[in-house]
């Protein structure tokens, strides 16, 4: 139980990672990266920034739970 819950720990950090790196900031952001993401929303960049908040949203909730649980479990 406590490894595979390490081993979802690790995945759900480095999306985290990923999703907060990929967010436009205040100026111009990662716009190579977003590229392909303007296809699947319509809305070039803010649908993408849309997409990305909520995603770095359901993971930190998710990434904390799990912190806790393990915590709880040791």
């Amino acid at each position: 139980m406590r490894t595979a819950l390490l081993v979802i720990e690790i995945i759900v950090s480095l999306v985290l990672i990923a999703t907060v790196l990929l967010q436009s900031g205040n100026r111009a952001g990662l716009g190579v990266i977003s590229g392909g993401a303007e296809q699947l929303t319509g809305n070039k960049a803010r649908g993408a920034d849309v997409i990305f908040r909520k995603i770095t949203a359901g993971a930190a909730v998710l990434f904390i739970a799990i912190a806790v649980v393990l915590v709880a479990l040791q």
